[in-house]
């Protein structure tokens, strides 16, 4: 048994900054300041923590309330920029033939483990006919500490599927260190891809149990994953 969970943003797809551009409208209707999130290196980060450090730089209060009505407005316009083409809009090289194969192999299960909150991680992947892939996952609503994600995930695959896996059969699969790190607290493997925001070289330092390239190698890549 393999459970394999997969970071969204840089390991499945790229938006095209559709998500950068989203928040920043977000945050100007709601509060009149402009391109907030411009600039800044978000890669890895949760969506939550994103908000709270946005608010609090500006001076505004940052509580329950807030939050969701920020996420409320980012929710409502992030559908619109997903849907235009942009330059850098795609699936990560060999993602749709890497999950093809994996939803074919028997006792492989997969799902998330994002810092997206959960329905925009969901708005994302359908943009790419990729929601159907991922039944169960861990997201920014759990925690907006990306390392506290891991249990979060793992409750809600032994509640869907009656089974509990050891850490050893625990993949998380992501492109920034934050996604290293999040898996070894809890003896789970990593697996760092440096297609998008890292490259290799960025990657070893945080010592992941596995580096690809991209996913293009498929054979490659089942014989970690399947």
């Amino acid at each position: 048994m393999k459970i394999l969970l997969f970071d969204i943003d840089g390991t499945l797809l790229l938006t095209g900054g559709a998500g950068l551009r989203a928040m920043n409208r977000a945050f100007v209707h709601l509060y009149g300041i402009e391109e907030k999130f411009s600039g800044k290196n978000l890669a890895g980060r949760t969506d939550t923590s994103i908000f709270r450090d946005a608010a609090e730089e500006c001076g505004f209060p940052y509580d329950a309330d807030s939050l969701e009505e920020f996420k409320e407005e980012y929710f409502a316009v992030l559908p619109q920029e997903l849907n235009p083409p942009a330059r850098d809009k795609r699936l990560m090289p060999g993602v749709q033939e890497l999950l093809t194969a994996l939803t074919a192999c028997e006792d492989v299960y997969l799902g998330l483990l994002t810092g997206n909150w959960q329905k925009s991680g969901y708005l994302k992947l359908a943009a790419f006919g990729l929601d159907r892939f991922f039944p169960f996952g861990a997201f920014s609503d759990d925690s907006e500490i990306r390392m506290d994600l891991l249990p979060y995930a793992v409750r809600r695959f032994q509640f869907k599927y009656n089974l509990k896996p050891e850490p050893q059969n625990i993949f998380v699969i992501g492109d920034t260190p934050s996604d290293i790190q999040c898996a070894k607290p809890y003896g789970a493997v990593s697996v760092a891809v440096a297609a998008a925001h890292y490259k290799e070289k960025d990657l070893k330092p945080f010592q992941p149990d596995y580096i690809l390239a991209d996913f293009t190698d498929l054979d490659a890549a089942l014989r970690i994953l399947a």
